[in-house]
This record gives structure tokens, sequence and C-alpha cells, in this order.
């Protein structure tokens, strides 16, 4: 059975963006060096190697999510994040969605099934794993009926004091590794117990 992979960023205070949606905290001054940029880049590459799915809400999807990594893959060469560009331009991807049917989106669907359903039916296929990279309602939505079998929480060193959470009740999860990288961000992957 395939396995539905969790990769977010995520703040100390357990938010995963501001009140409005925020994420400038991601990559603050003196947290950007060329050293952490690859780390994170390695990273966020191997987790996305071991899927060929991945599946999003509406709102990233209508973001402008796709569009921007796909004008990385395809138009600009020396940017550090194109191998990573290159691996979610060409996964297959599903936006979730209760109203729309089309999203613009190279490689992308819109589900308008019962979500934990679909996602039962996606793990039973066949392929590689499945990730999830958010928004925070509908990775909210998937923690809550406990779907997402691994979590990779890459912790920032900063407190934002309010803002979105992924978690909506007590979830109890088990710490398998943790790999801290320069200038403090720590990736944590979790299990559920």
């Amino acid at each position: 059975m395939r396995k539905l992979k969790l990769q977010m960023q995520i703040t100390i205070d357990g938010f995963v963006a501001g009140p409005n949606g925020e994420q400038d905290w991601v990559f603050l001054s003196g947290n950007k060096g060329p050293e952490v940029l690859q780390e994170v880049i390695g990273f966020a590459a191997d987790v996305a190697t071991s899927c060929d799915t991945l599946l999003m809400g509406r709102k990233l999807a209508a973001s402008g999510f796709c569009s921007y990594w796909e004008d990385m893959a395809d138009n600009q060469p020396d940017n550090p994040w194109r191998p990573l560009a290159q691996l979610i331009t060409d996964h297959r991807k599903i936006a979730f969605s209760h109203s729309e049917t089309i999203q613009a989106g190279r490689n992308l669907e819109v589900e308008n099934g019962d979500l934990a359903t679909v996602v039962q039916s996606l793990k039973n296929q066949p392929g590689k794993d499945i990730l999830v990279y958010g928004g925070a309602d509908f990775v909210s939505s998937l923690v809550s009926l406990n779907l997402i079998d691994e979590y990779y929480l890459v912790v920032n060193p900063v407190a934002i004091g309010g803002g979105l959470s992924i978690f909506k009740e007590r979830k109890v999860l088990q710490l398998e590794s943790s790999i801290a990288l320069k200038h403090g961000k720590v990736i944590n992957k979790y299990l559920p117990v």
C-alpha cells in the first residue's frame, strides 16, 4: 500500500502560516544562505522522488502553484530549485475541491469526491508514495481523518504568535528521525501512533 506523506514548513509555535496565510517567515534573513538552501532543496527533492502523485487543496492549486513550478522547470535552468520544480511539474497532481471541476496545470486533475474515500483508493493503487503539500485547511482535513502516514515537518526557528495550524485536535505522533540543518531549521519525521 502506498503511503501518504506530508511535507510542510512550520514555526516553533506550531503554525504553518500567519493569520492571513503569510509564509514570509520561511526564509528569513540569516536563514537563506546557499548551504541552507541546498540542504532544504535536497530534502524536498528526496521526499518528492519517493512519490509520483501530489495532493493539494483547491486554494493552493488556484494560487498559481502549478504555473510557478512549471515556469521554473521550463524557463529557469540556473535556478537551484529547478530539479524539484521538474519533479513537481512531472508528478500527477490532484487538487481537491467541492465546487470546481477545472484547474490550470500540467498533469493536474480536480477531484470532487469524498476525501477519505478518494485518498484510500489512491493508496491502494500501484505506484510510488503520495505527497501532500497543502494548504492549511486541506492538510488539516487529512490530519483529522487520520490519512497521513508520515509527517515531515520542517521546523523553522521563528515564532509568529498566531496563525493557521494543521492540528485541530490532539494528535499523538512518534518521532522517527530529526535532522538539524545549518541556521536552525530542523526536519522532524513523525509517524502516527
